[in-house]
């Protein structure tokens, strides 16, 4: 309907696009000059639906926004590498938040959590149990849903310190979980991390990073959740009392 508007779409993800796997595309018109946005009337249609939505809110900091409609509400900075997307809220079946990796050309929306200029290796420490076991404990809870902070849950979570071999270690084992997950093309996050269908070579996977990230804190617990979660602790309050 609009081919001059073809270059100004960008792939768009939320946390339900990302967990169902289903493609999404929205309008990203923040470099968009005014001339040229003027000649796309079907585009022009769009933001002054937007602009009547923002004007219609009882919120005043929206009503504000409605000045330019043609942005995003929220600009986030995605860096210039791959991220890593958390769905903010996902099913407290889930041993594992499914999380994955995503352009610096795709937006991300407001329903998942971002890091930004992301590698294996934390792709591997974030996807652990030692994170998913933080994260059960001080996360909060949309009815029994896990709800995801970036706030509470990543920004007081104890990194470890590992050595370049651990480091090592722990991004082979990442990049396995990714294979693992490659070898199911037509299957969605959302199955393959539902506790009744995931495939035992991904659940492997999982198994053999979980123990490459506790080798990395130098512990073996063999997936003990309660020494897990007893363990970050001990070094979250090793790390405020220095801190203080």
């Amino acid at each position: 309907k609009e081919p001059k508007a073809e270059k100004w779409l960008r792939p768009f993800v939320t946390a339900k696009e990302f967990l169902s796997g289903k493609p999404r595309w929205c309008l990203w018109l923040k470099d968009c000059p005014p001339g040229e946005m003027a000649q796309m009337p079907t585009v022009m249609e769009r933001v002054q639906k937007v602009k009547e939505m923002r004007l219609a809110s009882p919120k005043v900091a929206t009503r504000k926004k409605a000045q330019t409609p043609w942005l995003f509400d929220e600009i986030r900075d995605v860096g210039e590498g791959a991220y890593i997307v958390i769905p903010r809220h996902s099913s407290e079946r889930r041993k594992y938040v499914p999380l994955g990796f995503r352009d610096s050309y795709t937006i991300p929306g407001d329903s998942v959590s971002i890091v930004p200029d992301a590698d294996l290796y934390m792709f591997g420490v974030l996807t652990s149990q030692m994170h998913n076991a933080w994260m059960r404990i001080v996360a909060g809870r949309l009815e029994m849903r896990y709800r995801y902070s970036s706030d509470i849950v990543y920004n007081n979570f104890i990194w470890p310190q590992p050595s370049d071999a651990q480091r090592t270690a722990v991004e082979h084992t990442a990049q396995g979980i990714l294979a693992a997950r490659a070898a199911y093309p037509d299957a969605s996050l959302s199955t393959l991390y539902d506790p009744n269908l995931m495939p035992a070579d991904l659940r492997a996977a999982h198994r053999e990073n979980d123990q490459a990230v506790e080798a990395a804190y130098g512990i073996e617990f063999s997936g003990d959740e309660e020494k897990i979660v007893t363990h970050l602790f001990s070094l979250y309050a090793q790390k405020t009392v220095t801190a203080e």
